[in-house]
């Protein structure tokens, strides 16, 4: 890896420390928990893991939960290893312990250091993982270089790569080129991914698909759907699923204009950290709120009901009737429509969608998910689709039989990965 870019990125790590302790006195404000554990940050661990490890680097909630069937698919393929996560938010980090706490001492979740060389090395020294998985698009040149200087195989899984992250990379040149040419294996989401990768320097690529298909709805969410419907009555469920700032004061000023009382706004932001945040913000919209966490009946009267839990997304496509879907509305990316799909419910994108352009794409080809320009606009077809049950079924069997033919991304990432467990290394191309 280009020896002088690296120092110069290096050095502004360490000028960005005070920053650094800054930012998580800031961040604790909202979220206390950031200031736990703040010694792992740094790669200052009370105790190691026993075991062959595998190591799974997932970001925040999103990664962690698109993680899940490849983590229990490691752990079946592999009875003899444990199963190190690693994460940068507290969010993450709790909903790896959701998730996998069942399966302690096999699954432990902690911090990942700051991508200062010192604090990586003595990451991979204190666990001495056999494998080090990233989920997605984490990218951190002294993490790749520390790795590469160990020989411990490092692969990218679910890799996607936007066209706008694939022009930021490009702007940092040879640094991005050597972090993706240092990787053992990458599996990319689509043939798009792969290609902008391959153009920033990737070399063992392979096409695996998206693994957030493989995520199965709980069963449980199943049926917590239908306690949502109860609890709501026979109203029509209009969800803005994972709404992000910026958002949710145009919807709700439209929705207080266009939509009738027959109409129940199910309003969940993407961060639980703006749960109180948005709940006031209903409020000085002048509609009627209630909270989901008050686990009573919906009343009649009641406009919008805030959802202010977290795990429980299956279970809100689950019950509603219609899905604006949040982050496409700014130009902050989108989010995934998948789990929508996987529970028959309708979809509606804004115009951002970066992010998840493939998988937005695909199911608006399918027939399972409209774009909208404008929030007020996609509000409008919203009700329409309400308003038009039979399209609104059509739309729900469409999506099931998108997300369903989608399946299988999970098998082949952990074929790919097979060969880095046992030591050897794959070609190009395999």
């Amino acid at each position: 890896m280009n020896l002088t870019l690296r120092i110069l990125y290096t050095l502004v790590w360490h000028l960005a420390l005070p920053l650094i302790g800054l930012r998580l006195l800031w961040r604790a404000r909202r979220q206390p928990e950031y200031l736990q554990h703040v010694g792992e940050r740094f790669g200052r661990y009370p105790d190691r893991v026993a075991g062959p490890v595998i190591w799974l680097h997932a970001v925040s909630v999103g990664e962690t939960r698109a993680a899940a069937p490849l983590i229990h698919a490691l752990l079946a393929a592999h009875p003899d290893c444990r199963l190190l996560l690693t994460h940068m938010t507290p969010t993450g980090r709790a909903t790896g312990v959701e998730l996998f706490g069942a399966l302690s001492p096999r699954v432990r979740s902690v911090y990942l250091p700051y991508d200062l060389p010192w604090a990586m090395q003595r990451f991979l020294k204190h666990f001495r993982p056999r494998l080090g998985i990233l989920m997605e698009t984490e990218l951190w040149p002294n993490l790749i270089e520390a790795c590469h200087q160990r020989h411990i195989p490092l692969a990218l899984v679910n890799g996607r790569l936007s066209e706008r992250s694939a022009r930021g990379y490009a702007r940092i040149g040879t640094l991005a080129r050597d972090a993706f040419a240092h990787l053992s294996a990458i599996g990319a989401q689509t043939e798009a991914d792969a290609q902008r990768m391959t153009a920033l320097g990737a070399r063992y690529l392979s096409v695996t698909g998206n693994i957030k298909f493989d995520i199965a709805p709980p069963p449980a969410m199943d049926a917590l759907g239908a306690t949502f419907r109860n609890r709501i009555g026979p109203r029509q469920i209009l969800l803005a699923a994972s709404t992000r700032e910026g958002e949710e004061e145009p919807l709700l000023e439209a929705f207080a204009r266009l939509a009738g009382p027959e109409v129940l706004l199910l309003l969940v932001p993407r961060h639980p950290q703006r749960f109180g945040e948005v709940e006031r913000l209903v409020q000085r919209c002048g509609l009627t709120l209630q909270l989901r966490s008050q686990a009573v009946p919906v009343m009649a009267d009641t406009r919008v009901w805030l959802g202010d839990s977290m795990g429980e997304m299956h279970a809100y496509y689950g019950a509603a009737h219609v899905a604006l879907i949040g982050g496409s509305w700014k130009e902050l990316g989108g989010q995934n429509p998948i789990e929508a799909c996987q529970m028959g419910c309708p979809v509606i994108v804004g115009p951002h969608t970066f992010n998840f352009k493939a998988v937005c794409e695909q199911a608006i080809e399918a027939g399972a998910a409209l774009r909208a320009g404008a929030i007020e606009e996609g509000l409008k077809q919203a009700l329409l689709l309400l308003d038009t049950p039979t399209r609104r079924a059509s739309m729900g069997a469409a999506g099931r039989e998108f997300a369903q033919s989608h399946r299988g991304a999970t098998a082949r990432t952990v074929t790919l990965l097979m060969p880095l467990y046992r030591g050897s290394h794959p070609q190009p191309g395999q």
